[in-house]
C-alpha cells in the first residue's frame, strides 16, 4: 500500500501514530548469554537484533575463513575489529535468505567494523582480535541503526574501553526528491514502510555530542533538506543514548544487588594513546 504523505500535514501523525520526532519503543538487555564475553539484545520497534562479542583474544587471522566477517585492520599495535552480520531468512515477510557473501551484508559489515574500530580504544590490545557477531531476527526499518546500537551494548557488556556510546538513528523527509518541497518536515526512526517511500539517511554520533561517526545516505535528497534531516537524526541519537545508558546502569544496579560485584569497585586503565 503506497504511503500517503498528505496525512502528515493533516494530523501531524505518522502511519504508526507517532509524531515526527518520536522514537519507536526501545527494549534492550545486556549479558543475555553467560558464555560470551559480551552480549546484548535490542528491539527498535519491530526490528530485533542479537549481538555477541568475543575478545579481545589472540590474533587468529590464519584461522579465519573468507566468510567469517569483515575486519577493520588497525596494524600490529592495535586490535582488529571483525564484524559478521547474519540475516535470518525469517526476518522479513518475503523470507529471503541472504548468504554471507551478499553485497548488502558486506556493506553493513564494512560500515560497522570501521565505525567501531574508530570508537574503541583498540591500542590497548595490540595483536589481538575483537569479534562482533550480529544476528538479525526481524526487520522493520532502521536496520543499520539497530545493528550499531546492539553492538554498542554488547561491547559495553564485554568491558572493552570506548570513548563513549556509539549510537545511531535514521531520519527521513516527508517529501520525495521529485516533489521539490523545501518545507518538508523531517522524521526520525523510520519503519520499513516509510523507508520504502521516503528518502532517508542513517546517522551515528559519539555519545550525546554532535560528532558524526557514521553517515549513510542511499536516497536522492535535496540539499536544502539534508541539514534538517541530519539535525533530527542527531536529536534522535541523544534519546537512544539515554536509553542505552539506562539499560547499562540498571544492569549494574542488579549486579550490585545480587552481590556479583561490590559497590564502588572500579578498574583503572591508562586509555591515553
Amino acid at each position: 500500500m503506497p504511503l500517503d504523505t498528505s496525512t502528515y500535514n493533516l494530523a501531524l501523525l505518522r502511519i504508526d501514530g507517532r509524531r515526527w520526532n518520536e522514537l519507536r519503543v526501545l527494549r534492550g538487555q545486556i549479558r543475555t548469554q553467560a558464555a560470551a564475553d559480551g552480549s546484548s539484545y535490542l528491539e527498535m520497534g519491530n526490528t530485533k537484533v542479537m549481538c555477541v562479542v568475543t575478545g579481545p583474544s589472540e590474533d587468529s587471522k590464519a584461522r579465519r575463513g573468507p566468510g567469517s566477517g569483515t575486519s577493520a585492520a588497525q596494524g600490529a599495535n592495535a586490535a582488529d575489529v571483525v564484524v559478521s552480520v547474519v540475516v535470518g531468512g525469517f526476518s522479513t515477510t518475503d523470507r529471503k535468505k541472504r548468504s554471507r557473501g551478499d553485497k548488502r551484508i558486506q556493506e553493513l559489515q564494512t560500515t560497522l567494523s570501521k565505525a567501531l574500530a574508530n570508537t574503541l580504544h583498540t591500542h590497548l590490545f595490540p595483536r589481538s582480535t575483537i569479534s562482533v557477531a550480529l544476528h538479525v531476527l526481524a526487520q522493520d526499518g532502521s536496520l543499520l541503526a539497530c545493528l550499531v546500537n546492539a553492538a554498542t551494548l554488547a561491547l559495553v557488556d564485554a568491558g572493552i574501553p570506548t570513548a563513549d556510546y556509539l549510537v545511531a538513528c535514521t531520519a527521513g523527509s516527508t517529501s520525495t526528491h521529485a516533489a521539490g518541497d523545501e518545507r518538508a518536515d523531517p522524521l526520525i526512526d523510520l519503519n520499513a514502510q516509510e523507508e520504502t517511500e521516503l528518502p532517508f539517511l542513517t546517522l551515528a554520533t559519539l555519545g550525546a555530542s554532535d560528532k558524526v561517526a557514521v553517515l549513510v545516505c542511499e536516497s536522492r535528497v535535496n540539499v536544502g533538506r539534508l541539514e534538517g534531516m541530519m539535525v533530527a537524526a542527531a536529536d534522535g541519537c541523544v534519546g537512544v543514548r539515554a536509553y542505552l545508558d539506562g539499560v547499562v546502569r540498571e544492569k549494574g544496579r542488579r549486579m550490585v544487588a545480587e552481590g556479583a560485584v561490590e559497590k564502588g569497585v572500579s578498574m583503572a586503565m591508562d586509555i591515553d594513546a
